[in-house]
């Protein structure tokens, strides 16, 4: 694969000096922050989506919620909220709300419903980190800690979606090993111009 092509577990981890990002399992105190850090990652607010804008964080809100409230057994959303050396992760963790800076979801999807035997596979979506803590590695835990997840839902592979103008995202899946598996195509995206989903694999070694 050419470079150039790309431009529920503990869950504790840390990166090392005076701060880090722990990260764990979101719980529905948690969906206000949340709700936010979506909507900023997906949507600009700008010119119409400005007006709407409130609408769409409801939306995503209530979208979260429900899944959060599913209890699906292989369904996982995580959250990385930031932690202080100096001031310590409990007192941090007291203030969750204020602390949150990225989310991703796993969940298992399936390519033939009808199959047997099942045909599923771990699959990430809502990859999202606040604009004031992005290059700091957390899209990079979050990742790292789905793929853990997956190991121990018994899988070998991985997958995501992710669009073909979003360069900066599809150098961040190259770098943490993902290729190319499929170029989604669909008539509509084609007669709108708008840009085609690339579904990305990555190989995962089982412990």
């Amino acid at each position: 694969m050419n470079p150039s092509f790309f431009s529920s577990p503990s869950h504790e981890q840390q990166t090392p000096g005076l701060s880090g990002f722990s990260i764990r399992v979101a719980v529905p105190s948690d969906l206000t922050q949340l709700a936010d850090i979506l909507a900023m990652s997906f949507h600009s607010g700008e010119g119409f989506v400005e007006w709407v804008y409130p609408v769409l964080r409801l939306g995503i809100y209530e979208d979260l919620k429900n899944r959060l409230r599913s209890k699906a057994e292989h369904y996982i959303c995580l959250v990385a909220e930031l932690v202080s050396r100096e001031e310590g992760t409990h007192n941090y963790r007291s203030h969750r709300a204020q602390c949150i800076t990225g989310t991703i979801e796993i969940a298992l999807r399936s390519r033939f419903p009808w199959q047997i035997p099942s045909s599923d596979y771990p699959y990430l979506s809502n990859l999202a980190v606040h604009p004031e803590y992005r290059r700091q590695g957390v899209a990079q835990q979050l990742l790292s800690n789905c793929e853990e997840t997956a190991r121990e839902w018994g899988f070998s592979e991985i997958y995501l979606h992710v669009l073909e103008n979003n360069h900066a995202a599809r150098q961040l899946y190259y770098q943490a090993g993902y290729r190319l598996q499929q170029v989604d195509w669909n008539w509509t995206g084609w007669l709108l111009g708008q840009p085609r989903r690339l579904f990305l694999r990555k190989q995962i070694l089982l412990s």
